[in-house]
């Protein structure tokens, strides 16, 4: 993984793209420190990284054990998606959600098992912290995968603007929907607004990004604008888009997938190519934007996506077949 954390940026240099987000001057100091050595070299986060700091660039360290990925290609992964709130086609969502207004009022409520709740605006939750440019390899539960360089910072920071109480054992997400402008849930085939949820350690992992960014650019509507969550070892569907609502729970919260089909969607979704879909194996996976005329490389699914050394704990003495 490659974090890169200049501390003097913040969301009022992030959006609009022209004037706040400028690739050169995000990228610019980490370019001239790492010289010769391309993003492409740059490898994804595994066990033993050393980080070093080098001039506000916080750098983790390749691991050989996975190689050296390079990001797939920005065309492929803002024109392949799954957002059912703008068609259920791959190619659906760079088509119509282009098209859709995001709000210039973005709430986000924290509310729940909390003490006090919260409501922030988007500019205060891009103060929260310096963003860091984060490279995940991301495999779908269609047996598709990607390698993005994610904007943002670690779940944890905006969740640590509440005190949440001892009942607290979940955290559970809401997208934005807007009934004028996106599919409703009869013709998408599944409810809306769109619903997903973490386990309150899961969520509470450095990994878990809250991302407003990629490719050094503000967040496309296709991919999750304006503000997402990204759970890299994780199947995609749980890595939810569009935030608006925040809540942290007690029991295991209703997730879209899992209430549309829940022997085919289990609420964990862990990558694990021990554990086939019912309709197909999960044993081998197809980079997008690869290949013969990048129509995909494929290659061993690799069990938490990678992230084994990061996250196994988590689930340590658990059933990962029945808690799928």
């Amino acid at each position: 993984m490659l974090i890169r954390k200049p501390a003097d940026l913040h969301y009022s240099d992030v959006t609009p793209k022209e004037v706040y987000l400028n690739r050169r001057r995000f990228m610019g100091a980490g370019a001239a420190t790492l010289g010769a050595a391309t993003l492409g070299s740059l490898a994804l986060p595994s066990a033993a990284l050393a980080t070093a700091k080098i001039n506000g660039l916080v750098q983790t360290g390749p691991d050989h054990n996975l190689g050296n990925e390079k990001p797939s290609p920005k065309a492929t992964v803002t024109s392949y998606n799954n957002f059912y709130e703008f068609g259920t086609d791959k190619g659906d969502p760079s088509q119509n959600a282009p098209k859709w207004k995001v709000p210039a009022e973005w709430p986000i409520r924290i509310e729940g098992e909390v003490l006090q709740p919260k409501t922030l605006s988007l500019d205060q939750v891009m103060k929260l912290s310096a963003p860091e440019e984060r490279i995940y390899r991301h495999r779908c539960v269609e047996r598709w995968s990607i390698v993005v360089p994610w904007i943002g910072f670690s779940l944890s920071t905006l969740l640590k603007q509440v005190q949440h109480t001892g009942k607290a054992k979940y955290v559970a997400f809401e997208t934005y929907y807007d009934a004028k402008a996106m599919l409703s849930p009869r013709e998408a085939g599944i409810p809306f607004p769109y619903v997903e949820g973490l386990r309150l350690d899961e969520a509470m992992h450095p990994l878990t990004l809250i991302a407003f960014g990629m490719y050094g650019e503000t967040m496309p509507n296709q991919n999750g604008a304006p503000i997402r969550i990204v759970v890299p070892w994780k199947y995609g569907y749980k890595s939810i888009k569009s935030i608006t609502r925040i809540r942290f729970v007690e029991k295991e919260p209703p997730t879209d997938w899992n209430l549309y089909s829940s022997h085919e969607y289990g609420f964990y979704s862990n990558v694990n190519p021990e554990v086939d879909h019912p309709r197909w194996s999960q044993k081998v996976e197809r980079r997008l934007g690869g290949g013969f005329l990048g129509q995909g490389t494929e290659m061993p699914t690799v069990k938490f996506n990678g992230y084994g050394a990061q996250v196994a704990s988590l689930y340590s003495g658990m059933d990962l077949v029945k808690y799928h």
